[in-house]
């Protein structure tokens, strides 16, 4: 779940929404200065589902020690450090079903996804927020995924050119995985300080630019260099609002959520 306060209480965002809304952004991706995801089908794939295994979970809200939804939140940018707010087993799962579910169907989809499982939890966690005894949990899962990259780059490679290319594409589209998912953190939660989406970013003459998000308020963001097809690009998401701040149990929290309509909130990107 993902959530931005209000005067009278917080928008929810549920993780899938939150991905098909990066699967969005990658959709528009591309024009002279950055080129579209190549291959299309399997990078858009692999964007819009990167957090599938969140729908059970997000569907049944809980609440941290403080009665807030226990959610993404605008604290969060930038850093994964929230670990003592959740059961780690049980979060670990969620992470690997939704590589399990879509290594099932597009071992290249799967690959990005797990990539991107990985770097967030190797380059952006804070492991002191981890109980020391849980630490193994966090070590054997990382293990796993990488195991299970390399078993998944023998099956692209296998059809594959050139085993370099096809190596450069992969972090290419690992990269914009990561930027469009970093977008969509920053829509859902309205972040108000300027950002960059974490990696510098192939463009179509062959070098790198970092992507520079200049927030202008109520979701509306300036990027610099730009990389989507239209000067301009609107898009909505759904949400649900709930009234309240804090709730007494997890019971309270999906009740409100339950019986809340599901709205859809805009966000606009300006060249």
């Amino acid at each position: 779940m993902l959530r931005l306060e209000t005067e009278t209480g917080w928008w929810l965002v549920t993780h899938p929404d939150h991905a098909n809304l990066a699967g969005a952004f990658a959709t528009h991706w591309g024009n002279a200065v950055f080129a579209p995801p190549k291959p299309r089908t399997n990078v858009l794939l692999g964007i819009h589902v990167h957090d599938d295994g969140w729908a059970l979970r997000d569907a049944a809200p809980t609440i941290t020690k403080q009665g807030k939804p226990s959610a993404f939140s605008s604290e969060l940018v930038g850093k994964y450090s929230a670990f003592e707010e959740i059961d780690l087993a049980d979060y670990l799962a969620v992470r690997e079903r939704a590589v399990q579910q879509i290594a099932a169907k597009d071992a290249y989809a799967a690959l990005l996804v797990s990539m991107h499982t990985y770097n967030l939890l190797t380059a952006r966690a804070d492991r002191t927020t981890i109980a020391p005894a849980q630490l193994h949990l966090l070590d054997d899962f990382l293990a796993r995924q990488q195991t299970l990259q390399d078993t998944l780059r023998t099956t692209i490679q296998s059809t594959a050119a050139s085993a370099e290319a096809i190596t450069n594409q992969i972090q290419d589209n690992f990269r914009l995985l990561q930027a469009t998912d970093n977008l969509s953190l920053l829509t859902c939660v309205d972040y108000a300080a300027p950002a960059t989406l974490l990696h510098p970013m192939r463009k179509t003459n062959g070098t790198q630019s970092e992507i520079q998000v200049e927030p202008q308020g109520n979701r509306t963001f300036h990027l610099t260099p730009y990389p989507f097809t239209k000067p301009s690009l609107t898009l909505t998401f759904p949400a649900r609002h709930i009234t309240g701040k804090t709730f007494a149990t997890s019971a309270e929290l999906q009740h409100q959520f339950a019986k809340a309509p599901v709205e859809r909130l805009t966000v606009t990107i300006h060249s």
